[in-house]
């Protein structure tokens, strides 16, 4: 759940040198394996690769900075949006790891921040060819992947978070949101009141939760937590959302982000790959 910043944009006079380094990146490991060959040092070789990969990795650590992954299709945002509290994340491409989390925000309230990667617009900050946004009703199929993993300690969700607008050119003014939460740690809950439980969408099984906070909120709750989904069919979640009142199909899907909910630390939140598509 997000309160409606106006995050800063990020640098973006570095892009030119960035994709210069990755380019560099993906051609070191068969420069360095073939070194080895010649040293018998395939260990250091492999050490080499990933020190230099590591060093590849943009920090970001202002409260809204973001940068754009992947040429462009999609965004990674540090999005400390609830808390004052420091937190830092490291970007390498569509993956992106919590390095600094200084988080102490009480259960009972709003999380601290949502570290994300995401397509599609958040307020005016737009990635490129996601096909989005798109007309609900006229919407064939959205599906994402994602993989991540989490820490043994602190209080978070893992969760995805789908932002629907009546009017498609004020991404700012949202009427619906939509969680999907796939993992959670400590005594948090969604927003609003329990209306279900035990409904099957998308090959699991989900608790709904809904409220309104100036705009609709409409929250799944995987019943058996997972770090990692594939294909997962956000048509379907969207579905349910129509049918039961929180999304009208007027409206027009404008973003899918996927990223944590630190309430209480979060270092070590990570996500290690990430993908959607829209038609």
């Amino acid at each position: 759940m997000q309160l409606l910043p106006i995050p800063s944009r990020a640098r973006r006079a570095d892009r030119p040198l960035r994709a210069g380094r990755r380019m560099w990146a993906a051609a070191l490991p068969a420069v360095l394996a073939a070194a080895a060959l010649l040293t018998g040092g395939v260990p250091a070789a492999a050490a080499d690769t990933r020190t230099y990969l590591a060093a590849l990795a943009e920090t970001l650590c202002d409260k809204y900075a973001s940068t754009r992954v992947d040429g462009g299709r999609y965004i990674v945002q540090n999005n400390v949006w609830g808390a004052d509290t420091r937190q830092c994340i490291e970007v390498n491409g569509t993956s992106f790891r919590v390095t600094t989390a200084d988080h102490n925000n009480s259960t009972s309230g709003a999380p601290a921040g949502y570290p994300s990667i995401y397509v599609g617009c958040h307020y005016r900050n737009c990635t490129t060819g996601s096909g989005l946004p798109v007309q609900v009703s006229r919407m064939n199929t959205a599906t994402s992947s994602w993989q991540t993993s989490s820490p043994s300690t602190g209080v978070y969700n893992v969760a995805y978070d789908l932002w629907y607008d009546a009017d498609p050119n004020a991404p700012a003014q949202n009427d619906a949101e939509l969680m999907i939460w796939l993992k959670y740690r400590g005594n948090v809950q969604p927003i609003g009141q329990r209306v279900a439980t035990g409904v099957s969408v998308a090959g699991a099984t989900w608790d709904i939760w809904q409220g309104n906070i100036g705009w609709n909120v409409i929250s799944f709750i995987r019943t058996t937590p997972t770090d990692s989904v594939s294909g997962l069919d956000l048509t379907a979640f969207t579905d349910v959302a129509v049918a039961r009142g929180a999304v009208r199909p007027k409206w027009y899907l404008t973003s899918i982000q996927a990223g944590f909910e630190p309430w209480q630390g979060g270092a070590g939140l990570a996500t290690h790959s990430f993908s959607a598509t829209v038609t």
